[in-house]
Formats: structure tokens, C-alpha cells, sequence
């Protein structure tokens, strides 16, 4: 198979190359404005991996991308949550626009399948049940959430449209090695700034999944290979779920820190869109078969150390 992977120099695309790319041809069409160089590097002599640097605002550039491809994993898009509400337009740009870009382009050289990585973030506000799939209505309370929801809108038409199929996955908080955004990494680089004290964002009562970056990987490639349906729609999560007091405390113990003294911001949100709590339910891909091999606080854990060695 061949598999194109869009926005492949991230975090998690980093990740889903190093496990395809053994019995697959990989190619990457990345602009860079994200990825990281070092997370491709050791591919590079690699004759199953190929990297191109282009933009898909740029048509020409994903057509250059597309031939011979069967697959299409489509994770590139603007990362932060938090930057929408001081320019909402990035992710109507790099989220909305380049979806609805890529599709065209698959259209125009007959590919019929694409993988996209959603967000919890589609469901906005919720009780502490776990959501399903089947949740509604849907009302995100972010432009990041709500460029996810659109996104996902393009897919599912396109796969009826065009007898496309699609396989839409909505992540928990995606943790691990190599990742360099959110609340982990956030917390590192104030405990190096200093290490008598830390400031929390709201009220510290903020609670969501937390899944490991292997398990995602793990994830999206179990329900690929197993689900066939015009369009197939997880969400991709773990067991439990951890508030941001408690990731703060694992991030101190793993910095091998005491008497570390918390402060918070107040509020029952860390920022504008934030939703406060949220649980997935991942009964629907667990009753194929998969299960995150950590628990949301064993994920928080991982990542810490991982990323303690990297930061300090």
C-alpha cells in the first residue's frame, strides 16, 4: 500500500510513519509551518519514505503528492486550541479550506479513501457520562472545535457525494514522546523556568482523557483495517480520565520535584473554549477489538518522562 500522510513531520504523523513505514510506502506532504525536521530526518534514506514540502492551500502541490497513492491520512491542521480566539481564521484557513482543498484534489486523481483526525472538542460542552459517537447535538464552544466539526461535515459528504470512504477519528489529549504542545509540555517549561512553583490555568478541576500517542497510532490503523463502511466514525480514547491538578502533580513527581506550590488562575475554564470536562466513550472501536494499552493517568505519566528528558 501506499499512503500519503499530510502534516507527517507532526507530533502524531511522526509517529504513524514509524509504524507503517517497515511494509508501506510513506509520502509526506508537509509545509513546515508545524512539523519539526528531526521527526523525518532518520527517514529520509529510506525507499519507502518520501517527503515533500508543499501546501495544501496550494493545488498543484497536493496533485504533486497524490500519484499512486491508496490512502490518504489527513492530520495536518492549526494544532492550537487556545489561538482561536484571537485569530479565528487560522483554522478556517488551515482546517476548513484545506479539507475541503484535499478532498477536491482526491477526487480529481480518483482516490477514494482518507483517514482524518478529529477532536473531542466536536461534542463542546457535556455531563460526565461518557459520550458516544451517536452524541447530539453537537455544539463546540471553540473556532478550533467548530473548524473540526466542519471538517468532519466535508468528509462525510464527499464519501456519499463520490463514493469516497472515510474513517474520521476523534482524539482524547494525544500524549507522548515527541510532543511538544499542551499542558505537559507547558508545565515542564515553567518548572525549568522555576521549580518552587506553578501556575494553573482556572480552577485545576479541568478533567479530560489523556491517550498515549502509540495507543492513537495503535488506534487509527486497528479501525482502518477493520471497519468497511461508506464512513466509519470513532472516537479514540482511554479509560479514566485526569484533571489538570492531578497531571500537574505526576509532572512534578516525574521532575523528581517537591513542595512544588500550585497557584491557579480561577475559573472553571483554563481559556476561551476550553471545555471544563469531558469523557469519551470508546465502546464503539473496543467492541472491535481495541484497547488503549494506558490509562489516562499512565499516559500522563509516559509522557512526562519522556518528555522531561527532552525539556529540562
Amino acid at each position: 500500500m501506499k499512503y500519503l500522510i499530510t502534516g507527517g513531520a507532526g507530533f502524531i504523523g511522526s509517529h504513524l510513519i514509524e509504524k507503517l513505514i517497515l511494509n508501506h510506502e510513506i509520502v509526506v506532504l508537509d509545509n513546515m509551518s508545524e512539523g519539526n525536521p528531526a521527526f523525518i530526518a532518520r527517514y529520509e534514506s529510506n525507499p519507502n519514505f518520501k517527503f515533500i514540502k508543499g501546501d495544501l492551500n496550494n493545488s498543484q502541490d497536493i496533485a504533486s503528492a497524490l500519484p499512486g497513492v491508496d490512502v490518504v491520512f489527513h492530520l495536518a491542521a492549526h494544532r492550537d486550541v487556545r489561538a482561536g480566539a484571537n485569530n479565528p481564521r487560522k483554522d478556517i484557513d488551515d482546517g476548513i479550506l484545506v479539507t475541503y482543498n484535499l478532498l477536491e484534489e482526491m477526487r480529481s486523481a480518483g482516490i477514494k479513501n482518507i483517514i482524518f483526525s478529529s477532536s473531542q472538542t466536536v461534542y463542546g460542552e457535556v455531563s460526565d457520562e461518557p459520550v458516544s459517537e451517536s452524541f447530539g447535538p453537537m455544539i463546540p464552544i471553540s473556532i478550533y472545535g467548530a473548524s473540526k466539526m466542519a471538517c468532519e461535515s466535508l468528509v462525510m459528504a464527499y464519501s456519499h457525494t463520490f463514493e469516497m470512504r472515510s474513517w474520521i477519528f476523534r482524539f482524547a489529549n494525544i500524549v507522548g514522546p515527541g510532543g511538544t504542545h499542551g499542558v505537559i509540555p507547558d508545565f515542564i517549561i515553567k518548572l525549568k523556568n522555576d521549580n518552587s512553583k506553578m501556575e494553573i490555568l482556572g480552577d485545576g478541576s479541568q478533567t479530560k482523557p489523556y491517550l498515549s500517542v502509540e495507543d492513537c497510532v495503535d488506534g487509527i490503523i486497528f479501525g482502518f483495517e477493520n471497519s468497511s463502511d461508506s464512513v466509519n466514525l470513532f472516537n479514540l480514547g482511554t479509560d479514566g480520565w485526569t484533571s489538570v491538578t492531578r497531571v500537574a502533580e505526576i509532572v512534578v513527581e516525574e521532575c523528581n520535584l517537591e513542595n512544588v506550590k500550585f497557584s491557579y488562575t480561577g475559573g472553571k475554564r483554563g481559556w476561551v473554549g476550553d471545555v471544563p470536562r469531558i469523557r469519551l466513550s470508546s465502546d464503539k472501536i473496543k467492541n472491535l477489538g481495541w484497547k488503549a494499552k494506558h490509562d489516562s493517568d499512565d499516559a500522563v505519566r509516559l509522557a512526562s518522562r519522556s518528555l522531561y528528558g527532552l525539556l529540562w
